[in-house]
């Protein structure tokens, strides 16, 4: 078959999605407002299609070049491919330690996850500085699938690594059975509405019935979602370290700065983007990172010790194509009074300071995301975010109080997309408004004005969220 008559499978289902809205006579003003010359709903530039389904972060860049989409297409199929115990003819190299058997089996329709087994990853650390022995030293090394990464102030647990493996092949055992448990605490609107909320409480058992040793610093953490992400590695460095403030010099109370973190590649200390903690510095190591971690699949930047690798450098280098040119969805309801009032209001709150609305991709080895306006809401920088979103886990630069600030765009899609699915790191808010009142440190100014909003404008502003 000819490869330009070949439409993608995504692709033909909007068209038909698309076909059956126009002769239902539905208003494409439900994707983009009233006027379509408006900037606003193109939140990944020329990357952005018009697409509010349960398949809408699933959806090619729509400029990509024919030779492009072909490889965003063969990274789709290695990035929905199922590992099995070696030896096998097809997808050989599960294990013997992992946490799912696919790519796909986290990032779920490629958005975010929940807090579930199979999803929710434990990380650990030893504390920074906490004295090893030599043969604990060995231990390490050889139980840590990244031992070639300098990770800084997170130091290897002996025998774990840094990421809590809790299943295995068949005569293997786990490194822990991991249990959440919830725990849940109430309060009040200043109008007197009464809220809930729940954060997890991880019991963690060794294979030999033990917990964890209590020096042991862990994090939970739930995947996020894979789509914009090439564009994001295409923002320039310089662009992002000018929004950072780590003095708070302009005196707004956000102090915003850059993780540096071990880029394998060109061995040394590089901006960090990625990651719940922008502790990642590309999308090459994070995707050989989720293949070593949580599959137990080794590859060229993280192979056996004889240097042999489970997959290619073919199959990473077109998983890594995949996240970089997956399309974002456009905005909603960009004409819509209640979501105008509740931007308004957003910005009143000073969200803005750190959800930055507006970026610019510089020049890029993929050409289709270059040069491109972009509204991601995020200046991927750290922020302290409070005691109570806290896990004292540091990870290079960032400290234990410290998150990246997780780009918003698509966030209305979240349960679209995987209905139940979390927000935050660890998945803890089951709704925008319990991800809000979770907000502390830097943010708690913010979460105030939010709580002593009227019902009607927090409404409005939870409207304008699940409008991006």
């Amino acid at each position: 078959m000819n490869s330009s008559l070949h439409i993608h499978r995504k692709q033909l289902k909007f068209l038909v999605i698309f076909a059956v809205a126009i002769a239902a006579g539905i208003s494409l003003s439900i994707f983009w407002g009233q006027d379509w010359s408006l900037p606003p709903p193109m939140a990944g530039g020329a990357t952005t299609v018009i697409n509010r389904t349960s398949r809408g972060f699933e959806q090619p860049a729509p400029n990509l070049s024919e030779a492009e989409l072909k490889d965003h297409l063969e990274g789709d199929r290695a990035f929905e491919a199922v590992f099995v115990t070696p030896p096998a003819p097809v997808n050989s190299g599960l294990g013997p330690l992992f946490n799912n058997a696919s790519c796909a089996g986290c990032h779920i329709r490629d958005g975010r996850g929940m807090p579930v087994k199979g999803q929710m990853l434990v990380r650990v650390s030893l504390p920074p500085g906490y004295p090893t022995t030599s043969e604990q030293q060995e231990v390490i090394f050889e139980s840590h699938p990244e031992a070639s990464v300098t990770l800084g102030n997170a130091p290897p647990v002996p025998g774990i690594g840094t990421q809590i493996q809790d299943q295995a092949v068949y005569g293997y055992q786990p490194e822990a059975e991991v249990e959440v448990s919830w725990q849940k605490s109430f309060g009040n609107y200043a109008d007197g509405t009464t809220y809930e909320l729940r954060s997890p409480v991880a019991r963690i058992t060794l294979p030999n019935g033990k917990p964890l040793p209590p020096q042991v610093l862990t994090s939970l953490r739930i995947p996020t979602p894979i789509f914009g992400r090439g564009l994001l590695e295409a923002i320039a460095d310089k662009t992002i370290l000018a929004l950072a403030d780590p003095e708070d010099s302009n005196k707004d109370g956000i102090s915003g700065r850059p993780n540096m973190v071990w880029d394998i590649t060109t061995q040394k200390v590089v901006l960090g983007r990625f990651g719940h903690k922008a502790n990642i510095p590309n999308l090459l190591q994070q995707t050989a990172s989720a293949y070593v971690n949580d599959m137990g699949v080794t590859n060229p930047l993280f192979p056996e010790k004889d240097g042999s690798s489970d997959i290619d450098d073919r199959t990473l280098n077109t998983a890594t194509f995949y996240t970089q040119t997956l399309a974002v969805p456009a905005r909603t309801m960009v004409d819509d009074p209640i979501v105008k009032q509740g931007e308004k209001l957003f910005n009143q709150a000073n969200c803005a300071a750190c959800h930055v609305a507006e970026l610019r991709t510089t020049n890029y080895k993929i050409p289709a995301l270059a040069h491109q306006t972009i509204y991601p809401y995020s200046d991927l920088l750290l922020h302290d975010m409070g005691s109570e979103l806290a896990d004292r886990r540091p990870d290079f630069a960032a400290t234990g109080t410290e998150w990246r600030t997780p780009p918003l765009w698509g966030l209305g899609l979240t349960q679209t997309v995987l209905p139940y699915s979390g927000y935050l790191h660890d998945g803890r808010a089951r709704t925008l408004a319990e991800a809000i009142l979770w907000h502390g440190g830097e943010a708690a100014q913010s979460k105030e004005m939010f709580k002593k909003m009227s019902q009607s404008d927090r409404d409005a502003l939870i409207r304008f969220l699940n409008s991006l």
